[in-house]
């Protein structure tokens, strides 16, 4: 990797817009820039650039290309995998460009990069609409939109890239395109689902949709005795087919005893007593605590907030299930959660998490009409440890992989047909193959990667080029 001198980086303040910022290791902020939500991903950037403007994130790519210096782009800082942070090279921070603009007339909603997916949900809620979006709202807009990104309303309205009009991008040569169905036609492809490999999206035009109504939802939880009966539940629920739903059943270890519990996240789209009707399965099973209840859609988004706090040491890895869930195989999962924080004890934050999100219109679109490659009739699962101690990553990170392993295995086994690209791996890994993450997309992929980035400048992510 190359280096820079101090007059260098001179030369790159003064290049850049008035309200852009630079920061190096003896700046003041140096070490409250560095901070992600998974401490475990945090690197020493020798440059972290705040740019305010497309002009300024081109100057940047250049400035890196030029001194030979390794690039990261950080929009949400939510990326376990490090891919938003270097160790000693570039970081573009896109956290001072997070205007939203809503325009009401079209039901559109027009994110900059750096966009958060709660200043999102607040702008459009001040007029009556909302968009699919992260179930996280400290969860950045580039990252989920990029990568594919399933929301509450996704049984409604499908992939968060699917109701993605036009994204501004800034290339490998510095070049800022738009790309829309009608314009760049190629990059927009890519954009939806490989987006982080073909440049630095610095803005996202979504289609919004009408909603005046409040929504219903909270979190349920159960002992772990009960985790038949839940499984069970869950599935019933899930057979039904209703699109207004969202659920997810999490393998959680709770304050203040940090015990191995069972946790339900529900939402429906709908008046109270007919949400509470559709989850009775759950609901009658007594939950120890039930914080279920009408919101409005943009609380909806906060409700996993509390357990998903900055500073843990993280990561994530997903692979994906059939429904119905086979409850023994369930259960087999949990004793690996529970033998994991036997061994893990600082583990506490970590989760299993089986996202029974409605697939039907997720399907509705071809597995080549994006570059995402996950349509299919399964549901995710996650794993995602969070730990404290840095003497624990590599157990950690090797738990996650054997859980993997395990539900991937069983995925194959009950598999009939549909996409071969059947993993989220990519989570987490920084050199996944482009036919594991892609499966049918992935030569197209390969060729557009030689067409508009053949140096691999945006290489943190799927490995296209050798």
């Amino acid at each position: 990797m190359g280096t820079t001198t101090a007059p260098e980086i001179e030369q790159l303040k003064a290049s850049l817009s008035d309200s852009s910022t630079v920061v190096t290791p003896e700046s003041d902020k140096y070490q409250e820039s560095l901070k992600r939500w998974a401490a475990s991903a945090e690197r020493p950037a020798s440059i972290i650039v705040f740019p305010t403007s497309a002009e300024d994130v081109s100057k940047a790519i250049l400035f890196s290309i030029a001194n030979k210096l390794e690039l990261a782009v950080s929009g949400g800082r939510h990326a376990t995998s490090g891919s938003s942070s270097t160790d000693g090279g570039l970081c573009i921070d896109l956290s001072n460009m997070r205007g939203v603009i809503v325009d009401a007339e079209k039901k559109t909603a027009t994110a900059q990069g750096g966009a958060l997916w709660g200043d999102v949900d607040s702008e459009l809620g001040k007029h009556g609409l909302v968009a699919v979006g992260g179930t996280v709202n400290h969860t950045g807009v580039g990252g989920l939109t990029l990568g594919g990104g399933y929301g509450f309303l996704t049984g409604q309205y499908g992939l968060v890239i699917d109701n993605l009009l036009e994204v501004e991008l800034v290339l490998a040569d510095g070049s800022v395109v738009t790309a829309s169905e009608s314009q760049n036609p190629d990059i927009f492809w890519a954009a939806r689902g490989a987006g982080r490999n073909f440049g630095v999206a610095v803005s996202f035009t979504y289609q919004a949709h009408e909603h005046k109504n409040l929504v219903w939802g909270g979190i349920l939880v159960f002992p772990k005795e009960r985790l038949t009966e839940i499984v069970d539940a869950a599935n019933h629920i899930y057979e039904v087919g209703e699109s207004r739903q969202a659920m997810t059943v999490a393998f959680v270890a709770p304050p203040p005893a940090h015990q191995p519990a069972i946790m339900v996240l529900t939402f429906f789209d709908g008046a109270e007593n007919e949400a509470k009707a559709f989850f009775d399965p759950l609901l009658s099973l007594k939950p120890l605590i039930n914080t279920t209840g009408p919101m409005p859609y943009s609380s909806a988004n906060t409700m996993l907030n509390e357990s998903m706090p900055y500073g843990f040491r993280r990561r994530m890895t997903g692979s994906a299930f059939m429904a119905p869930l086979d409850t023994t195989f369930a259960a087999s999962l949990f004793k690996g959660f529970e033998d994991f924080l036997q061994k893990v004890p600082n583990a506490v934050l970590s989760a299993i998490l089986f996202e029974y999100i409605p697939f039907q219109k997720v399907i509705e679109v071809s597995q080549t009409a994006t570059s995402f490659a996950n349509r299919g009739a399964y549901a995710n699962i996650l794993f995602a440890p969070g730990w404290t101690d840095p003497e624990q990553d590599h157990a950690c990170r090797e738990w996650t992989k054997v859980m993997y392993s395990k539900t991937r295995a069983q995925l194959l086994q009950r598999k009939a047909g549909g996409t071969d690209a059947v993993t989220q791996e990519g989570l987490e890994s920084l050199d996944a193959s482009a036919d594991v993450s892609f499966g049918v997309n992935a030569p197209r992929l390969v060729e557009l990667k030689r067409k508009y980035d053949p140096g691999n400048v945006f290489f943190k992510g799927t490995k296209f080029l050798a």
